[in-house]
């Protein structure tokens, strides 16, 4: 038998085994990886998938771990996408969420996998796509995906989840800081977790007056919800999944078509991340293989020419005149 039919049959059957290994082999850009993907790709796009961002130390960890536990209650499989920050010393993962999560370890219906940044900013890695579609491939009911939380470039999260869910905490001032990055705008759910602290009830209303203050929403579009949670005594996590269903339902009205907009964006997004990404890698082999890399950077230092200029050239040369 084919070898990458195999695998594509494994992982539809639900091994995690393989599934695992194949997460690995794209984590690390196996192109033998990448042709099992592109088999697995028709079989994906079934699976419900809730983005979890917000500021490091929101809890969003803890928030994920509750929702596990409370989807799973009800009978569903699920995913989890847990996207750890690289150390800029050595390059690896702290790769946390493991052990916060351990106690779902053994649950055959979760199947969680951590992925470091790699220096990647916007909330996703390269490959947490990747890894999504093969959740989805293998039959998960709901993928969670909880990003790093490195501020505004995190709004990247929404452009892959059916459902975005904001997380920040009373005292840290991230309610005016996400109308500031734009946290707020992409935001389907906000939650303020560790309601036991001082403020929390203030800050839940001044999100519910941003939310009020949005004029850039359509009257029919939907409307952020706002939910106070204390995600370690599992206070506040069963009206928020409540939410998640609400907004869901939003979505399927008029036979899905708000999530056929936003699913075409989200297959935009994509493509426009794959095109950059494999123009960026041939662009620079060549520049490699040819030299041309080395004494382009010796004009730039010897100030023969400009790094504006240079790449503007580069570009043309390359691809073309735009």
């Amino acid at each position: 038998m084919d070898l990458v039919k195999e695998i594509v049959d494994r992982i539809l059957a639900g091994e995690v085994r393989t599934a695992a290994r194949l997460m690995r082999d794209l984590d690390d850009g196996m192109p033998f990886a990448r042709e099992v993907l592109k088999k697995l790709y028709p079989h994906s796009g079934r699976a419900y998938v809730i983005g979890i961002t917000g500021a490091p130390g929101v809890g969003k960890s803890t928030l994920t771990d509750r929702l596990i536990q409370c989807l799973r209650q009800e009978g569903h499989s699920v995913g989890v996408v847990a996207v750890d920050p690289t150390s800029p010393f050595s390059g690896g993962a702290i790769l946390g969420d493991r052990i916060r999560m351990q106690r779902h370890a053994l649950d055959e219906g979760v199947f969680i996998r951590s992925l470091a940044t790699r220096g990647h900013f916007g909330g996703l890695t390269a490959s947490a796509r990747a890894v999504i579609t093969v959740l989805d491939a293998m039959g998960k009911d709901y993928i969670l995906v909880e990003t790093v939380g490195v501020g505004q470039d995190e709004v990247e999260v929404a452009a892959t989840a059916d459902t975005t869910m904001v997380v920040t905490v009373p005292g840290l001032g991230d309610d005016i800081q996400a109308i500031k990055a734009g946290i707020l705008e992409v935001a389907d759910l906000l939650v303020v977790n560790k309601a036991d602290r001082e403020g929390a009830s203030r800050t839940y209303q001044d999100l519910l007056q941003m939310v009020e203050l949005q004029t850039f929403r359509k009257d029919k579009a939907w409307k952020p919800r706002v939910f106070l949670t204390q995600a370690k005594d599992n206070d506040g996590v069963k009206e928020l999944v409540a939410g998640v269903r609400e907004h869901q339902e939003f979505l399927a009205r008029d036979q899905g078509k708000a999530r056929g907009a936003a699913r075409y964006l989200r297959v935009r997004q994509e493509l426009l991340e794959l095109l950059k990404e494999g123009v960026f890698r041939h662009l620079v082999q060549l520049l490699i293989e040819d030299g041309r890399l080395y004494q382009i950077v010796q004009e730039i230092l010897e100030k023969r020419t400009d790094p504006y200029s240079a790449s503007e050239k580069l570009v043309t040369e390359t691809l073309g005149p735009v």
